[in-house]
């Protein structure tokens, strides 16, 4: 009886921490980054089997609008680009002072085409990202810090 209870608790267990893994940072942001259609494809895939969270919608939302320059069409990229703005808007609403959040928004902004009018906040993200940068985590700083380098909004001299 004990040996059923010890399989069930480690069971249990294990569908718990399955449940609430945490998204990897590093794989995330580098399919962000890559300008890759396959890396995009393959890191939206992982995160619709992830639970759903404010940080799964938000990482959703940003490389659902990068993946928007890979679609045929302008109707489709459109589309596309919409639904993405749409997850990210939703999850800053919820969450306006989550600076990962406004970080993303201000990636995508300052790299969106013109024409679709998605460069509104920039400035306020800018603020945003500059007032909580000294409460991220080391990882997320050390990602925002060489996103900086290159950079036309957001400069390394704005994070010390």
């Amino acid at each position: 009886m004990k040996r059923v209870a010890a399989l069930g608790l480690v069971f249990l267990l294990a569908m718990v921490f399955t449940a609430h893994a945490q998204i990897d940072k590093g794989v995330y942001y580098k399919a962000l980054s890559s300008g890759e259609e396959a890396s995009i494809d393959k890191v939206l895939a992982r995160l619709e089997n992830e639970s759903s969270s404010s940080k799964v919608n938000a990482y959703k939302g940003a490389l659902t609008m990068k993946k928007a320059g890979f679609v045929k069409g302008v109707g489709g990229k459109v589309k596309t680009f919409k639904k993405g703005a749409s997850l990210l808007e939703d999850e800053i609403k919820s969450n306006p002072g989550n600076t990962e959040f406004r970080f993303l928004r201000l990636t995508v902004q300052e790299h969106a085409p013109g024409i679709l009018k998605y460069n509104k906040e920039i400035d306020a993200d800018k603020q945003a990202i500059v007032s909580g940068y000294d409460k991220l985590d080391a990882d997320l700083k050390n990602v925002i810090a060489d996103y900086a380098k290159d950079s036309k909004v957001l400069k390394e001299s704005d994070l010390k």
